[in-house]
């Protein structure tokens, strides 16, 4: 069992800050600009959202593509969710998770999408969600990078 902590100060006007006594940064929030008083430039509820799911895919990601001895040249992921009006409520109703790998010429594509896909399937985070997560992963093979540990 892991525990993680998270405290949030009001500051003022629709902002806080977020800090966790393990951390050395903290995060400021705010209700995000399409909402009555909302502020620009400033993290809001619905992006912390995503990116925990964005991070949590891509920590999955990392630790099944070393288990599974896939080697890649980069990992990178764009995300976003919607946010509708349902019964009166605000709800996300969708997330589009959109990431990219790079693979080394030696690496099956195939074989990467899987392991793309089974990150998300494994993570923690989107297992615990009940609403859609569309999954769009993009392989690229990169035919002119020497792969560490491959030679000519």
């Amino acid at each position: 069992m892991h525990t993680y902590e998270v405290n949030l100060k009001w500051t003022g006007n629709t902002k806080g800050l977020l800090s966790s006594p393990v951390l050395p940064q903290n995060i400021e929030v705010a209700t995000p600009p399409d909402f009555p008083k909302g502020m620009q430039g400033i993290w809001s509820p619905e992006h912390l959202f995503i990116a925990s799911i964005n991070s949590c895919v891509m920590s999955t990601f990392l630790n099944i593509a070393e288990n599974s001895k896939l080697h890649f040249i980069s990992f990178e992921c764009k995300s976003s969710c919607t946010v509708d009006l349902v019964e009166g409520a605000y709800v996300i109703t969708e997330v589009l998770l959109h990431p990219k790998v790079i693979i080394p010429y030696s690496q099956k594509p195939d074989r990467a999408k899987r392991i793309v896909e089974m990150s998300e399937k494994a993570c923690l985070v989107s297992n615990t969600l009940k609403i859609p997560i569309r999954l769009e992963p993009e392989i690229i093979v990169e035919k002119s990078l020497i792969p560490i540990g491959e030679s000519f």
